[in-house]
C-alpha cells in the first residue's frame, strides 16, 4: 500500500554536520557534531523520515550533548541485535542539513514495481556503462531565455512526482518521493564542446536512480536574443529507464513547452494518477491468469534446434563485423538505417492488407532471420522479446502518466517454412493480442512462472509510438519566434545483447536503430541492413500464398547494402575521454599535509564558488573537487588513495544531498585500510568563506 505520510523537517537556519569515523568505524557508532541552532523536533523528524524510507530497520535512540551555543554532539545507542554498520549516517546528515530554500525535505515512500526492481538491478550490475540510461535530443531555433527555460523545468518538476523520486537503498528497493527537487540544467555556450563528445560523455556520466531527479537537461548554445543567422541551440535530455520511459519523457517535454510559453510556470497542482496510484492498482491485480498464460511456455510441435534466440547469421555463416568495428572493443554500439517515406507507406499498406501493423511486420522479419540462423529443416521455435507500452491497462489517465511502464516481454512461436507469410503475420498478431492482457507483468515474473520452459531471449524488438508533443503548441511557439524539432531517441544500452528499435521520424520515415553489446555481439549492423532489406521487399513479394521458405530463398539471393546511417557510441564508457575523477582547486603547502576533498553537487554551484573557496581556504592541505564520473565512489577512492598514501588523512566535504555518497566514500576508504576520513556536510546556501572555515576547523583537530 502507498503512504501519504510526510515527515517534514523544520527549516530555520543552515546546520553543519561533522562526522569523525574514528580509527575503528566498524566498532564504534560514529558521533555527529552539529554546528548551528539545535532543534530537537528537527532531529526527531529526520529519524521519522528515515523510518519511513527504511521500514523494518533497527531503531536508534539519540542523545544530545551541548558544549555551548550552536555546538552540540549527537550520539546514538542501538537496540539489541542491531549492527553498527547499519546506521544511516550519510542520510541523517542530509536530512539535518537540508535548506529551507530547497523546500521542505519529506519522505513519501511507495513500493517499486517488479519491472522497476529488475531495471534497477540490471543498472547496478553494470556500473559506469550507461546501462538503462536513455537520451533524446533536438534542435531549438530562435530565442531561448535561460531563466525562463530553467523556471519552466522547475515547474514541471514541481508538478510531476516521478521527477522528485529516487530509489532508497534498503534490502527491498522502494521509492522515496521528495516534496521539492531542483532540476539539473547544464548550459554551455556554442563552441564549448563537440556535440558527439558531449552526448557520449553525458551518457557515460550516467544518472544515479538513488538520487532525486531521474532527468538531466543539457543545452548547447542559445540565448534570449538570436539572429536569423545564428546556429540553433541543441538540447539533450538524459533519463533513467528505472523511473521514466520514452513515452513519459515526451509527456514531460510537452508540459515544459506549455510552462515556457506561460512565462515559466504551469497552472494547477500535482498530477494524478502518479506511480503511487499505479502501484496501488498493480497490487490489486490477480496474477493467477497471467501465470497460467505464461506457464504454457514455447508453443508445442517444434522439431528444430533447441536454441534459435541468438542473433541471426546471414548466408549460413557468421555475419562479418561492420567496417570499422573493433572486435576486441567492449561496451555498446549503435547504428541506424531509414526507410524512405514511400517505402514506409508501402510497408504499412501491405501489413494492413493482412490485418497487421508495421510492428507485426517487423516481428515477422526478425522471426525469419532467427529461424534462418538455426539451419532448421522443418518447423522450429524462435524466441525474442518485444516491448509493450504498459499503458493498455484499466487505470483512468494512465496514458497521461509519466513513469516506468514500458515493458519487455518474451515472445515465442513456431516458424514453419511451409506456412505462408500472411499466416506468420496472423500468428504474431494473435500472440500480441493475447499478451496485451498482461502487459503489466514483468519479464522476471514471467521467468519465475515459466520454470525454464521459456528460456531468456537474446534480442529485444521495440516499435515506439509517441504522444503528440506539439499539437496545439506550434503556432504559439512560432509567435514567440521559436521552432523546435521533434526529439530523436539516441538509444540506450539494455540487458539484451541486441536491441532493435523502430520509430517514425518527422518526415514519415521508418527509422531502425540497432544497439548492441560489443562484448557479446559485433554483427548486429549487418543484420540491421538485412532487416531493412526484408521490410522493403516483403510488400513486393509477400503475396497471399507466398511461403516462408520462398522468402528465405529470396533472401539468399539478395545482398544488403552496408549501414550508411550514423554510428552512435560504439565504445565502452571507459574508453571515452572523460573528465578526471578529481580536480585540484588548491595545491598542498607541503608533502604529507593531507587532502580536503569536496563532492561536486550536480548543477548546484558555479565555478566561481569553487574559486572563492580555494582563495578562502588557508591550508596547508590540498583542496580537490570530486567530479561525477563513471564508477562513482570507487573511482573517487582510487584517485584519493594515489594522492594521500596509506597514512594520509582525508577530510570529505559536501552539501545537503551529498551525505550518503560522501559517507559511502569514507567507508570504502576505511575498508581498504586507509585512515578513516572526517566528513563535513553543510547546507546549499553556505557561503564559500564559511565553508572554508568549517573545513579548516575539522582538519585542525586531526592529530
Amino acid at each position: 500500500m502507498t503512504s501519504n505520510h510526510f515527515a517534514r523537517i523544520p527549516q530555520d537556519e543552515p546546520t553543519t554536520v561533522v562526522v569523525d569515523l574514528g580509527r575503528a568505524p566498524h566498532v564504534v557508532l560514529p558521533a555527529l557534531e552539529l554546528r548551528g541552532r539545535l532543534d530537537v523536533a528537527r532531529i526527531e523528524a529526520a529519524l521519522d523520515s528515515i523510518a519511513i524510507r527504511r521500514p523494518g530497520a533497527a531503531v536508534w535512540r539519540p542523545a544530545v550533548e551541548t558544549h555551548g551555543t550552536g555546538h552540540h554532539t549527537l550520539r546514538f545507542t542501538a537496540e539489541a541485535g542491531a549492527a553498527p554498520g547499519e546506521f544511516p549516517v550519510g542520510l541523517l546528515a542530509d536530512l539535518l542539513t537540508h535548506d529551507a530554500t530547497s523546500g521542505s525535505l519529506c519522505a513519501r515512500r511507495v513500493a517499486a514495481t517488479p519491472l522497476q526492481r529488475e531495471l534497477l538491478a540490471d543498472a547496478d550490475a553494470h556500473p559506469g556503462t550507461g546501462r538503462q540510461v536513455e537520451q533524446i535530443a533536438w534542435a531549438w531555433k530562435g530565442p531561448l531565455d535561460p531563466e525562463r527555460f530553467t523556471a519552466a523545468w522547475r515547474s514541471v518538476f514541481d508538478r510531476e512526482s516521478v521527477l522528485r523520486s529516487a530509489f532508497d537503498d534498503g534490502p527491498e528497493p522502494g521509492i522515496t518521493v521528495h516534496e521539492r527537487v531542483e532540476p539539473e540544467v547544464v548550459r554551455l555556450p556554442h563552441g564549448a564542446a563537440d556535440w558527439d563528445t558531449l552526448v557520449e560523455g553525458d551518457r557515460c556520466r550516467g544518472l544515479d536512480p538513488r538520487r532525486p531527479g531521474p532527468l538531466r537537461i543539457t543545452v548547447l548554445g542559445g540565448g534570449p536574443l538570436r539572429s536569423v543567422t545564428a546556429p540553433p541551440a541543441r538540447v539533450l535530455l538524459t533519463y533513467h529507464h528505472a523511473l521514466l520511459d520514452g513515452w513519459s519523457v515526451r509527456l514531460l517535454l510537452r508540459e515544459f513547452y506549455r510552462a515556457y510559453l506561460a512565462g515559466g510556470r504551469l497552472p494547477g497542482g500535482e498530477r494524478r494518477p502518479d506511480m503511487g496510484d499505479y502501484v496501488h492498482w498493480l497490487e490489486g491485480q490477480d496474477t493467477a491468469p497471467a501465470k497460467e498464460f505464461w506457464s504454457r511456455g514455447a508453443p508445442p510441435g517444434a522439431t528444430g534446434p533447441p536454441d534459435t534466440s541468438a542473433l541471426p547469421a546471414v548466408d549460413g555463416g557468421a555475419v562479418p563485423a561492420f567496417t570499422g568495428d573493433d572486435p576486441a572493443a567492449t561496451g555498446s554500439g549503435r547504428h541506424r538505417l531509414r526507410l524512405t517515406p514511400d517505402e514506409t507507406a508501402r510497408l504499412a499498406a501491405w501489413a494492413a492488407t493482412w490485418g497487421a501493423t508495421e510492428s507485426i511486420a517487423l516481428q515477422a522479419v526478425w522471426a525469419l532471420l532467427l529461424y534462418r540462423s538455426g539451419s532448421a529443416a522443418g518447423a522450429a521455435p524462435v524466441r525474442f522479446s518485444t516491448t509493450v507500452s504498459g499503458r493498455g491497462v484499466l487505470l483512468d489517465g494512465v496514458e497521461r502518466m509519466p513513469g516506468a511502464l514500458r515493458n519487455p516481454l518474451p515472445l515465442s512461436l513456431v516458424v514453419d517454412p511451409h506456412a505462408t507469410v500472411p499466416g506468420l503475420l496472423a500468428a504474431l498478431r494473435d500472440r500480441a493480442v493475447d499478451m496485451a492482457a498482461y502487459e503489466w507483468v514483468s519479464a522476471g515474473q514471467v521467468r519465475s512462472w515459466s520454470e525454464d520452459v521459456l528460456a531468456p531471449a537474446d534480442s529485444l524488438l521495440a516499435f515506439e509510438t509517441w504522444p503528440r508533443i506539439l499539437n496545439g503548441l506550434e503556432s504559439e511557439l512560432a509567435d514567440a519566434g521559436i521552432h523546435v524539432e521533434l526529439p530523436e531517441s539516441l538509444g540506450a544500452p539494455t540487458a539484451f545483447p541486441v536491441t532493435l528499435v523502430a520509430h517514425h521520424d518527422g518526415a514519415g520515415r521508418l527509422v531502425l536503430t540497432a544497439s548492441y553489446d560489443h562484448a557479446r555481439r559485433t554483427d548486429a549492423t549487418e543484420v540491421l541492413a538485412y532487416s531493412a532489406l526484408l521490410l522493403r521487399e516483403l510488400p513486393n513479394h509477400g503475396g497471399e500464398f507466398t511461403t516462408i521458405a520462398e522468402v528465405l530463398e529470396l533472401l539468399s539471393g539478395m545482398r544488403a547494402e552496408a549501414c550508411t546511417g550514423p554510428r552512435y557510441g560504439g565504445r565502452a564508457c571507459a574508453g571515452v575521454a572523460a573528465a578526471p575523477a578529481l580536480a585540484v582547486l588548491r595545491p598542498a603547502a607541503h608533502s604529507g599535509a593531507g587532502t580536503v576533498a569536496l563532492v561536486q553537487g550536480p548543477g548546484m554551484l558555479r565555478e566561481a564558488f569553487y574559486e572563492r573557496l580555494a582563495r578562502a581556504y588557508p591550508g596547508p592541505e590540498e583542496l580537490v573537487l570530486l567530479r561525477p564520473v563513471p564508477g562513482g565512489t570507487r573511482s573517487w577512492c582510487a584517485a584519493l588513495r594515489t594522492r594521500t598514501g596509506p597514512g594520509g588523512h582525508i577530510t570529505l566535504g559536501g552539501f545537503s544531498g551529498d551525505g550518503v555518497t560522501a559517507y559511502e566514500t569514507a567507508r570504502l576508504i576505511a575498508a581498504d585500510g586507509g585512515r578513516p576520513p572526517s566528513l563535513v556536510l553543510t547546507g546549499a546556501t553556505t557561503e564559500a568563506g564559511e565553508l572554508a572555515r568549517l573545513l579548516h576547523a575539522a582538519t585542525s583537530r586531526v592529530p
